[in-house]
């Protein structure tokens, strides 16, 4: 039985959150400056910030799912791969916002001139094995004012063969973010500038204006970070849903006796398994340093087995507060992780 005053308070916190909606829907307030000015008040009455960012987040991506195509210079646009899965995500979110969106797909080279030679903008999205050819066939159809784009998750040889075979405008950007995502909002893109920027600015004025934060950086440093980022994550969850799968361990009977941090753990080894095997293998194999540290990265697996094998306890902890050390600020504070860390179960 929900109690009176639960309801009460409930159906006076929808009222405030439709009225919030509202405001939101008619006025362009950053999605920081939000959360930012009301952060001592949050603190004032304890509230976890975690929360209320929840609540920002939710009611801005409300007001970006019916985006206003007011004011728009429409685009032409060609996505090559825009029926592929992250095709189809930046296809949608184009078109919605007033541009016109053609798709270039493996068996419509034929019509490839008159897809590319007027395009505004062409988007490459095709997996990495693929990215430096389709790059290859495609510079030779477009106009030297055609921006050129791909949205692999490695930069430095796309955009370098961007750069080598096309002689207009060349960015490579990396969505950080899967295409089960319904929107933009509150992501993070990841942008290496090649050639001519400016004619980019519209496109990357987009993305921001639907809620993504755009990090820059050269490719270099891009390909530096992802090994880390992607490669190694790819790899620890691979690994682990491997070893699952070959226990046969009971997953939903393991479920219903979890800590939170394990529930989190396992819905993030499904989401992976979820995807195209190819493309998670191949964000693995992608390049020579991500094979190598994955190797590394094994065998620090290996050499701590070798430990536990032996039982040794003072190894394990100095290894542990090595660790700690490496650590030091993130694990002074891990409330707000913690925050974090019970919403995303929930």
């Amino acid at each position: 039985m929900i109690p009176d005053k639960l309801k009460q308070t409930d159906q006076f916190l929808i009222k405030l959150l439709r009225d919030r909606i509202s405001i939101l829907s008619e006025s362009e307030v950053p999605i920081e400056e939000q959360l930012s000015y009301i952060a001592p008040f949050l603190a004032q009455i304890g509230v976890p910030e975690s929360v209320w960012e929840n609540v920002v987040t939710s009611c801005l991506a409300v007001t970006s799912n019916c985006p206003s195509v007011d004011n728009v210079r429409p685009r032409q646009i060609t996505i090559i791969g825009g029926l592929g899965r992250m095709g189809k995500l930046f296809t949608q979110q184009l078109s919605a916002a007033g541009h016109n969106v053609s798709i270039l797909e493996h068996n419509d080279w034929d019509n490839a001139d008159k897809l590319l030679s007027q395009a505004d903008l062409v988007l490459i999205s095709v997996p990495i094995d693929r990215t430096t050819d389709v790059i290859k066939r495609t510079a030779k159809y477009l106009a030297p004012t055609t921006a050129l784009a791909d949205i692999t998750s490695i930069k430095t040889q796309p955009v370098q063969a961007m750069l080598d075979f096309h002689a207009g405008p060349v960015i490579g950007l990396h969505p950080m973010f899967g295409p089960t995502v319904k929107s933009f909002l509150s992501q993070k893109v990841v942008v290496c500038p090649g050639r001519n920027q400016d004619s980019f600015q519209w496109f990357l004025d987009f993305i921001e204006s639907q809620g993504s934060k755009l990090i820059v950086c050269t490719p270099q440093e891009h390909d530096r970070m992802m090994v880390i980022i992607q490669a190694t994550r790819h790899f620890s969850r691979f690994s682990l849903g491997v070893f699952l799968a070959a226990e046969r361990i009971d997953i939903n009977r393991s479920l219903s006796m979890s800590t939170p941090s394990y529930r989190l753990e396992i819905d993030i080894v499904k989401r992976l398994f979820a995807q195209s095997p190819p493309l998670c293998v191949d964000i693995m194999l992608a390049t020579e340093d991500r094979c190598q540290t994955i190797e590394r990265l094994a065998n620090t697996y290996s050499q701590l087995a070798k430990v536990v094998a032996q039982k040794d306890r003072s190894a394990l902890i100095e290894e542990f507060e090595t660790v700690q050390n490496f650590f030091a600020e993130e694990i002074i504070q891990p409330t707000e992780k913690d925050y974090t860390l019970n919403a995303l179960v929930n």
